[in-house]
C-alpha cells in the first residue's frame, strides 16, 4: 500500500468513529486517496457522500449539512485556488459557530516555490477564520497511525465547539491504491468503532444571580447557538421578561423588530436593562435602544461577545437567575403592543397590491407545514419575516448571519433540506444568481426535497431601504446600487433541469408551497419602486398604534 491511500483510508474511517455522518467533496486529482477512500466508505454505508463540482457551493452545502444537522460535516478539495473557494463558507462557520471541517489536500513540501501547478500556501490561508492542522506527509514506515487517528480527533473536536478547522493534506504519488496491501504497522483504530480519542466537553456550572437586571427587563435574542438561546428564554419565562427574537430564534414576540424601529418606545415600553444573546445584528432599531439603556447585559462567547455599539455594561457566556419578582404590568404592556403592531401590519398589507417582499414572507410562513425548515436569504428576505411574519416554533428557521452575506444560499438550503424537512428557502433574485450552482446536482446524486421561493425584483432591492435609496441619490442608484439583471429566471432553471414555476396570485402562491418530494423553484415576480414608501406606511403604522 503507498503512502497516500493509507493514510487517506486512516484519516476517512477516524472522522467516521468520531461521528461525521455527511462529508461533500469536490473532484480533483490531489485529493483523489480520499475521494476514493471516501466512496469506499460510502459504498459500505458507513457515511453520506455528496459530490460537488463547485468548491464556494460545497463549502455552503457543508454549512447547510452541519446546520441540519447539527454536527460536523466535512468538505474535502483538492488544491491551488479549490482551496480558496471555500473561504466564504468558512468565514460563514466561524462566525455563526457551524461545526465545519475543511479537509485540503496539497503538494508536498518539494513542490513549494517551484512552479508546479495548482501550488499555492495553503496554510493558514483561511486567517483567523479556522484553526489550522498540518498534517505531517505520510511515509512507508510504523509509527503513523496513531499520529494520523490523534489528530483527527483533536481537528473533529475542535469544530464540534463551533470553530472551524482547517485539515491541510499534503499528498505525494502515487495518489491511487497500487494493490499491494502490506503495510509497515497495523492501520486499524479502537476497539468496537471508538474514536482514537474520546474527547469529553466540559459542562458549565450554573451562572450566578444576576441582581443588576430587574423586572423591567427587556431581551433581544439574535444569532446564537441553539443551547445558549433555549437556557435565556427559559430565564426570561421565569423572571416575566419580554423577548425579541430573529427569525433565527424563533418565539419572541410577534412584530418585536417593527416594535424597536418604528420609531421612540414610548414610557410603557422603555425597559432598565436590555440582555442581548448572540450577534442581534439584523435591525438597526437594537443599536438605537442599546445606545439608551443604561444596563446592558451580553450573553455569549466569553472571548468573542458581540457588541458592536460597545454599549454592554456586563457580558457572560451564560444568564444567571434575576433577583426580583416579575412585573405582570410589564409583560402585559409587551403583549398589548405586539397584538396592536399584528393590527397594524394587517391594515398595511391589505392596502398594498399583492406581492411584495412583506406580503410573500407572511404568506409563506403561515403555508408552511409544521417540522419544516426555512432558509433565509440575507438580504430583505430575513427582515421581511422579521418585520411581517408571525414566529413559528414548529418550524426550524436558518439564515446565514455570521457574516450575513447572500453567498451560497442556495447551496446551504439544499444540506439543510437533505438533513431536515420538508425544505423551503426564500430569497432574492440576486442571491439566487449569487449560487446559481447550487442547483447543479448530478444524476448520482441525493436530491433535496426543497422549495426554492425567489423573490425577483430585478435587482438589490435592500439598497433601496437604506440611505443610498433616498430620493437625492436617485440619479445613481439604479446602476450602482439597483443593478438590475434581466435574467429569466425559468430559462435559467430549465438549464438545470429542475421544475420552475412562476405565481402571479397569493392563492397560486400557496398552492406552490405544498409538500412535494424533489428540488423546484418557485418565483414570484415584483416591484421595487414602491418599497421605500411602503415601509416608511408600516413603521407609521405601528408607531401610532402604540399608547403614548
Amino acid at each position: 500500500m503507498n503512502p497516500s491511500t493509507a493514510q487517506a483510508h486512516v484519516l476517512v474511517d477516524e472522522l467516521i468513529r468520531n461521528g461525521v455522518r455527511h462529508v461533500v467533496l469536490c473532484p480533483g486529482s490531489r485529493n483523489a486517496p480520499l475521494a476514493l477512500a471516501l466512496h469506499s466508505a460510502a459504498a459500505e454505508g458507513r457515511l453520506t457522500l455528496h459530490v460537488r463540482i463547485d468548491e464556494r457551493s460545497a463549502g455552503f452545502l457543508a454549512l447547510g449539512l452541519a446546520r441540519g444537522g447539527g454536527d460536523v460535516t466535512a468538505v474535502v478539495c483538492t488544491s491551488g485556488t479549490a482551496v480558496a473557494n471555500l473561504h466564504p463558507a468558512v468565514l460563514e462557520a466561524r462566525h455563526s459557530r457551524v461545526p465545519l471541517l475543511a479537509l485540503t489536500a496539497d503538494r508536498p513540501v518539494e513542490l513549494h516555490r517551484a512552479g508546479a501547478s495548482q501550488t499555492v500556501v495553503q496554510h493558514g490561508v483561511f486567517g483567523d477564520a479556522a484553526t489550522t492542522l498540518e498534517l505531517p506527509i505520510a511515509e512507508r514506515r510504523g509509527g503513523q497511525n496513531g499520529v494520523w487517528r490523534s489528530l483527527t480527533c483533536r481537528a473533529v473536536a475542535t469544530a464540534r465547539r463551533g470553530q472551524p478547522v482547517h485539515v491541510n493534506l499534503p499528498l505525494r504519488e502515487p495518489l491511487v491504491p497500487d494493490g499491494d496491501p502490506e503495510w509497515p504497522e497495523d492501520l486499524g483504530g479502537r476497539p468496537f468503532d471508538q474514536p482514537w480519542t474520546r474527547v469529553e466537553r466540559v459542562e458549565r456550572s450554573a451562572a450566578e444571580p444576576v441582581g443588576h437586571l430587574g423586572a423591567r427587563t427587556l431581551v433581544v435574542i439574535g444569532d446564537d447557538r441553539p443551547e445558549r438561546v433555549d437556557a435565556v428564554r427559559a430565564a426570561a419565562r421565569r423572571a416575566g421578561w419580554p423577548v425579541i427574537a430573529e427569525p433565527t430564534a424563533s418565539a419572541g414576540l410577534a412584530h418585536g423588530a417593527l416594535l424597536l424601529n418604528a420609531g421612540e418606545l414610548p414610557a410603557a415600553l422603555r425597559p432598565d436593562a436590555v440582555v442581548v444573546v448572540g450577534r442581534a445584528t439584523l435591525s438597526r432599531g437594537v443599536g438605537r435602544l442599546l445606545a439608551v439603556t443604561p444596563v446592558v447585559h451580553v450573553v455569549g462567547d466569553e472571548e468573542d461577545w458581540a457588541d458592536p455599539q460597545f454599549a454592554a455594561t456586563h457580558a457572560s457566556a451564560e444568564l444567571g437567575e434575576p433577583d426580583d419578582e416579575p412585573d405582570a404590568a410589564w409583560e402585559a404592556a409587551w403583549e398589548h403592543a405586539s397584538k396592536a403592531a399584528a393590527v397594524a401590519v394587517q391594515e398595511v398589507l391589505a392596502g398594498q397590491p399583492w406581492p411584495t417582499g412583506l406580503h410573500v414572507a407572511r404568506d409563506l410562513l403561515e403555508a408552511l407545514p409544521p417540522g419544516a425548515s426555512l432558509v433565509l436569504g440575507s438580504s430583505n428576505p430575513v427582515r421581511d419575516v422579521d418585520f411581517a411574519a408571525r414566529s413559528r416554533a414548529d418550524v426550524a428557521v436558518h439564515a446565514n448571519r455570521g457574516v450575513a452575506g447572500i453567498d451560497g444560499t442556495v447551496s446551504t438550503a439544499v444540506g439543510v433540506a437533505l438533513t431536515s424537512g420538508p425544505g423551503y428557502a426564500l430569497m432574492g433574485d440576486l442571491t439566487f444568481l449569487h449560487d446559481l450552482n447550487g442547483l447543479l446536482l448530478g444524476p448520482l446524486e441525493q436530491r433535496p426535497d426543497l422549495a426554492v421561493v425567489v423573490l425577483n425584483d430585478d435587482g438589490g432591492g435592500i439598497f433601496a431601504l437604506l440611505e443610498q435609496g433616498a430620493p437625492e441619490h436617485e440619479a445613481g442608484f439604479e446602476r450602482v446600487f439597483g443593478t438590475p439583471h434581466g435574467a429569466d429566471l425559468g430559462l435559467l432553471c430549465a438549464g438545470y433541469r429542475v421544475p420552475h414555476t412562476r405565481v402571479t396570485t397569493a392563492e397560486e402562491f400557496r398552492a406552490a408551497l405544498a409538500p412535494a418530494p424533489g428540488l423546484r423553484v418557485v418565483e414570484v415576480r415584483a416591484d421595487r419602486a414602491p418599497l421605500r414608501a411602503l415601509h416608511a406606511r408600516l413603521k407609521e403604522a405601528v408607531s401610532t398604534s402604540l399608547p403614548t
